[in-house]
């Protein structure tokens, strides 16, 4: 298991990472993978980014690279094939250095706070770090969103400037409070690890289990860029 907690399950292929059903209280699912290739040389590779920025074939496909990475870059452009031929838009992202952006409201909703993907429509996300450092993730049990933290609910009532009512739950879905999460214990923190391919519940009105509890690492100037596929 790859020292991954419980709700985690474990498999050796991309046909089980799909077909795999979530259950009880197993909402993450990690194809566990070590990948050959130089994938640093081909972040030295990309021009520098202000901001996230998404990389094309054509972006990947132009870079001169040795032989460990252009192994690397056979890694990349078959897991956006896979996921593309899926009916999937995955996303191959190019993550600045440093503290990423955060917002200035009364409880963070940034990627690098605790919280939880959403849609309409029964749906996962897929996540590979293959660059950089992992996303990160704790149990459901660990965390409690936002809006049921009495300290995290009181900050956002204020900012609300209204009555615990009907008002203020629509207000806190529109600004996505409801996604977030106050951490319980440091304890069980995970890190997804390098190169795994992950695919993880999200909040939808036909998922079978809660959604996976997740966030983005905290990085500084000093380490290297993130290369993070998301779909």
């Amino acid at each position: 298991m790859n020292g991954f907690p419980a709700h985690v399950a474990s498999v050796r292929d991309f046909a089980s990472l799909l077909a795999y059903e979530f259950s009880g209280e197993t909402n993450a699912v990690c194809w566990s993978r070590e990948l050959s290739g130089d994938f640093a040389e081909i972040e030295r590779a990309l021009p520098p980014v202000d901001d996230i920025t998404s990389l094309d074939r054509d972006d990947l496909i132009d870079l001169k690279l040795s032989a460990p990475g252009q192994l690397a870059r056979e890694h990349l452009l078959g897991d956006l094939e896979r996921l593309t031929g899926q009916g999937l838009q995955p996303s191959l992202d190019l993550i600045p250095s440093g503290p990423g952006p955060r917002n200035s409201g009364p409880v963070r909703t940034d990627v690098g706070d605790w919280h939880v993907d959403s849609a309409n429509v029964p749906t996962d996300t897929y996540l590979c770090t293959y660059h950089g450092a992992p996303t990160e993730g704790i149990p459901h049990d660990d965390g409690v969103c936002r809006p049921d933290d009495p300290s995290s609910r009181e900050m956002l009532l204020r900012a609300y400037g209204g009555r615990d009512d009907g008002g203020f739950e629509d207000y806190l879905a529109a600004h996505f409070y409801d996604l977030h999460y106050a951490e319980k214990s440091a304890d069980r923190i995970f890190s997804f690890g390098p190169h795994h391919l992950w695919r993880i519940a999200t909040r939808n009105p036909f998922c079978p289990v809660p959604p996976c509890i997740h966030r983005a690492p905290a990085t500084t100037t000093a380490q290297p860029r993130r290369l993070l596929l998301i779909s």
